[in-house]
């Protein structure tokens, strides 16, 4: 028996001024102005600030479903959060990333 489990995708782009946001302020006393926007983002993902960032995604899982963050990617003006019920890899094809699926656009 096949059984689903959920999978989000989520690119945020970097150099807007939602990213530009004071995320990484917390309350375990570190001081994180030494890193670039994209650490900074990287850290409060890690940290778990994602559903107090994006609470329109999380809120509709939140009842029945917890997802968690497996990966995240770099690209030239974004990150690429991976979250899911559990690991599972995603396929390119059906990527919102553009490093994945554009190299298979090409070949068809």
């Amino acid at each position: 028996m096949e059984t689903n489990s959920t999978q989000q995708e989520i690119l945020l782009v970097t150099g807007t001024s939602f990213t530009s946001g004071k995320f990484c302020e917390t309350s375990d006393g570190l001081s994180y102005n030494h890193l670039s926007e994209k650490e900074k983002l990287e850290v409060a993902c890690w940290n778990g600030l994602l559903p107090k960032m994006l609470p329109e995604i999380f809120n509709q899982y939140a009842a029945h479903k917890k997802l968690y963050l497996w990966e995240i990617r770099e690209g030239a003006s974004f990150i690429e959060l991976e979250l899911g019920e559990q690991y599972m890899e995603f396929e390119k094809r059906f990527s919102i990333d553009p490093y994945s699926f554009l190299p298979l656009q090409i070949l068809s």
